[in-house]
Order: structure tokens, then C-alpha cells, then sequence
């Protein structure tokens, strides 16, 4: 092998190590391409996922900066040099891509590749992605492919590996969305109960309120003051259930995206001025995102329903690795000790234990009068 047989085995170690610790899609997808690129050394490395339309269902890239890929534009289609990759099967050993008759461009941003090796993602007879790499840092030979044989053979081992690893961690994700569909289930049932039995109580409290108005306004009056007891109870009933069910944007659309959308819907909502920011935050592993979503979700709902807030603000920002969340308020703010002995812990208690349960942290900044910060971090993958 080009690397030497000693030092290539501990990089095809290192490099299926890092494949098998993953189980969502998106970070198999990234492992395998960081992995490949280092392993063979490459300038540039891609991994498409076909959808069934022509085009890609995910196109993950090494080697490009995320300026570069906003500025490159849409995932690629189905065309060309990929489109070999994916319905002929076959590795793609070529000397300068630009010269071989299937070659269609690619875009004014786009990098500009040379030396090329490719090769199929298979799962049996299925091809499930198509790996490739671009631009071998080497001495190329006069006419020649950076890439060798020794690398077309290491890279079918990798790709071997690959189709396990993103067969497992399809397998994981169905068996998750599977588990949240029962979930979602059971939920609807116990919200039905719940909901349905302080309705009723409701009504029927309602109701005896009615009847004592004209000859006992007083026990009227506690009545009402039941009725309205009875609706906080089945809003709150309502608002857990709902939060527990995680968006499908979340999966569809990512962190930020599904951040801002909501918040633009509580600022229409709400008389509070609520905005958001985010900066330079990459994808981050699944538990992070929907740990990151909940304590914004239940951050938010303090500060629009118990603050008094004029303006709140969230922002999400890229620390290290990973990132940080921050909501700010400038409502009435409260003692953290004092709701602590109080017991009352206005969600504390369950943003702490998703921060901890995402490997991150949790800070709280508040004083009588002077507004809240509630600070999340989590490390990333």
C-alpha cells in the first residue's frame, strides 16, 4: 500500500474505529469522508447519497469550507462522473477528470479537481452511496494518476466497511423513528385521558357555577375560580405532552433552521419582541440538537409567559467542536436559590437534566428585576 504496510493498517484501523462509533446517518456520512481523505491523502473528498429522483439525498463533502460549499450552490445532480459511480457499479480510476468524455463542469466556486478516484458504496446488489476523491497530494507521474492501485484497493476496503456502518445506522434511525412513532402513540392516548377528564370536570364545574350565580353568588364565585384552575391544569396537560414530541423540522430542516422558524412564530405571537441569531454552527449529533431545541423551547416559554419580557433574545454560536445556545430576557427576573427552596423550578430541573443528558452544561443568570441568561453548551461530536 502506498502508506506503508504498517502505518496503512493502523490508518484503516483508525479510520473503521471512528466508522463504528456513530449511529446516526449524518455522522457516518462525515466519519466516512474525513476518513477516506486522510487515508488517502486527497485534497477533496465527497460521499453522495442518491434519492430517487435524479439528484442526491445527501452530499457530504471534506476539504471544502463552508463558504466555498454555500458559494458552490445546489447539491450536484445525478450527471456525469457521479452518475457512472451510481448505475455503473464500478471504480473510476482517471488521470484528470476534466478530460474524460462524461465530464459536464461543475460550478464557477467549485474547486478545481484533477486526479480522480471513485468507487461505489454497495449493500449487496443496492448501490447506497459513491465515494469520491480528488487531487492526491503527491508527485504525479508525467500523464499519470496521483492515485494507485494500492489506493483503489484501500478505498474498496474503506467502502466495504462504509456500506456497514451506514447499513447499521440506517437500521438504528428506522428503529428510533419507529420507537418515536410508539411513543407519539402512547402519548396521543394519555393525552386524550388526560385532556378529556379535566374537560369533562370542567364543563361539569361550569355548569354548577351557572346554576348558584342568581341565588349564591359566593360558592358561583369559587366555582369560576375552579373552572379556571381546571383549564391551567389541562393547558399544562397539553403543553407537556406536545414538547416531548420532537419536530420532524428538526430531522428535515436542522438546528438552526427549526430555531429561527419558531422564534419568528413566537415574535408573531407574542408582544414580546423575540429574535434570533445563529453563527457558524455546524451540524451536531442528534441528542445535541433535540437537547439544544428543548431548553430553547422551555427557556422561551418562561420568558413569554412569566417574565414579562419586552424583548427576548436566543443565540446559537459556534464554540470549538460544538456550540452554545444563550436566551436572554429582560423581564422580571427571579432568585435562582429562593425558587430552589421554594421548590419551584420553572423548568430548571429538566434543562439541566437534558443539558447533562447531551453531555453539555447548563448556567442560569438571573436577579429580581434585572432579567434572565440561560446559557447551554454542549460539546458537539
Amino acid at each position: 500500500m502506498s502508506h506503508g504496510p504498517r502505518s496503512g493498517l493502523a490508518a484503516v484501523s483508525s479510520a473503521l474505529l471512528a466508522m463504528s462509533r456513530h449511529l446516526e446517518v449524518r455522522d457516518v456520512l462525515k466519519t466516512i469522508v474525513a476518513s477516506a481523505r486522510e487515508l488517502l491523502d486527497a485534497q477533496y473528498a465527497a460521499l453522495g447519497v442518491p434519492d430517487d429522483h435524479g439528484g442526491f439525498a445527501q452530499f457530504v463533502v471534506d476539504g471544502v469550507s463552508e463558504e466555498q460549499w454555500r458559494a458552490i450552490g445546489p447539491l450536484p445532480r445525478q450527471h456525469g462522473i457521479l452518475a457512472a459511480m451510481l448505475h455503473e457499479a464500478r471504480a473510476e480510476r482517471l488521470a484528470d477528470v476534466r478530460k474524460d468524455p462524461r465530464f459536464e463542469g461543475w460550478p464557477k466556486a467549485h474547486p478545481d479537481l484533477a486526479d480522480f478516484l471513485g468507487l461505489p458504496i454497495r449493500d449487496g446488489d443496492e448501490v447506497i452511496g459513491a465515494l469520491f476523491l480528488a487531487n492526491k497530494n503527491c508527485e504525479r507521474p508525467e500523464g499519470g494518476c496521483g492515485f494507485t492501485e494500492d489506493d483503489e484497493e484501500l478505498l474498496g476496503i474503506l467502502a466495504q466497511h462504509a456500506a456497514i456502518a451506514l447499513t447499521n445506522a440506517r437500521l438504528y434511525e428506522r428503529s428510533r423513528e419507529l420507537t418515536i412513532a410508539e411513543e407519539r402513540s402512547r402519548l396521543a392516548h394519555e393525552l386524550h385521558d388526560a385532556v378529556s377528564q379535566k374537560l369533562f370536570s370542567l364543563r361539569l364545574t361550569a355548569q354548577a357555577a351557572a346554576r348558584l350565580v342568581d341565588r349564591d353568588p359566593s360558592r358561583a364565585k369559587g366555582e369560576l375560580q375552579q373552572v379556571a384552575a381546571l383549564a391551567a391544569e389541562a393547558a399544562d396537560e397539553l403543553r407537556a405532552a406536545v414538547v416531548e414530541l420532537r419536530p420532524a423540522a428538526l430531522d428535515e430542516d436542522g438546528l438552526v433552521a427549526t430555531l429561527r422558524t419558531q422564534i419568528q412564530v413566537l415574535d408573531r405571537a407574542h408582544s414580546a419582541r423575540v429574535t434570533f441569531a445563529g453563527h457558524g454552527v455546524k451540524a451536531l449529533p442528534a441528542s445535541q440538537e433535540e437537547a439544544l431545541l428543548r431548553v430553547a423551547q422551555e427557556a422561551l416559554h418562561n420568558a413569554l409567559r412569566h417574565s414579562g419580557a419586552d424583548h427576548v433574545d436566543v443565540t446559537l454560536d459556534r464554540r470549538g467542536g460544538g456550540a452554545v445556545l444563550r436566551i436572554t430576557d429582560d423581564g422580571s427576573g427571579f432568585d435562582p436559590q429562593a425558587v430552589r427552596h421554594a421548590g419551584r423550578h420553572l423548568g430548571l430541573v429538566s434543562m439541566r437534566d437534558r443539558a447533562s443528558g447531551a453531555g453539555g452544561s447548563l448556567t442560569v443568570e438571573s436577579v429580581p428585576g434585572k432579567g434572565t441568561v440561560i446559557e447551554m453548551e454542549v460539546p458537539g461530536g
